[in-house]
């Protein structure tokens, strides 16, 4: 995974609660075998005027003007700002993978779904924890000016948006692996030379078990 230590970008707003997974990464799209290439799906029945699948090309579907990712003031943008309970529904991987192949580093959100927070972090897109008081002031200040600038900094966990900074938690853990761009395997195999240890040792204490090998 790509390390995030300090982002910048622009924050695109979506002023819903409940977002599930459906939503995120329509049910048509599990099909692909692949675990890169969803950017074009992401949020497709809202994005697109024109039904989709895996097999037709997004170029030449109609986008939606009134879908809030199609915005002009909000293109390229990398931090996505939303409400309560973001990524509930089904445990669908493919939701992350599309917001991260669309270019989201960061979500801020009140709560987050317990899956989909966890594949978040396992994906290297922060995801962000903040009181709704807030996330109010967020909305308000992309309300005013979209395509807001925003500076997310993990090593000192702070979340500065114009004149505002306002501190974060992330489990240090998560936050050690972001910092570091590491997944799940990746942290595993940093352990190699224990595991080796390990292995050794069981094997001279329970040879029996390694006979038949």
């Amino acid at each position: 995974m790509q390390p995030l230590q300090q982002h910048q970008g622009i924050i695109a707003t979506m002023n819903r609660a409940n977002v599930d997974t459906d939503a995120i990464m329509p049910k048509q799209y599990l099909k692909s075998i692949r675990k890169y290439g969803y950017g074009d799906w992401l949020f497709d029945d809202w994005r697109y005027l024109d039904p989709g699948d895996v097999d037709i090309d997004t170029s030449q579907r109609r986008l939606n003007p009134e879908f809030e990712l199609n915005q002009p003031a909000v293109a390229g943008a990398s931090i996505l700002l939303t409400q309560d309970n973001f990524g509930c529904g089904s445990s669908r991987e493919h939701a992350v993978w599309g917001l991260r192949d669309f270019g989201f580093r960061v979500i801020l959100s009140p709560g987050f779904a317990d899956i989909f927070f966890n594949n978040c972090f396992n994906n290297g897109i922060l995801a962000i924890v903040l009181p709704q008081d807030v996330i109010n002031q967020l909305f308000a200040l992309t309300e005013a000016q979209p395509g807001l600038p925003c500076i997310v900094d993990l090593q000192q966990q702070t979340l500065q948006c114009s004149s505002l900074e306002f501190s974060f938690e992330i489990e240090p853990a998560r936050r050690e692996r972001l910092l570091q761009g590491l997944d799940a395997i990746e942290v595993t195999l940093g352990k190699q030379e224990a595991i080796n240890r390990f292995e050794n040792h069981h094997r001279q204490q329970f040879p029996w078990l390694f006979e038949a090998l």
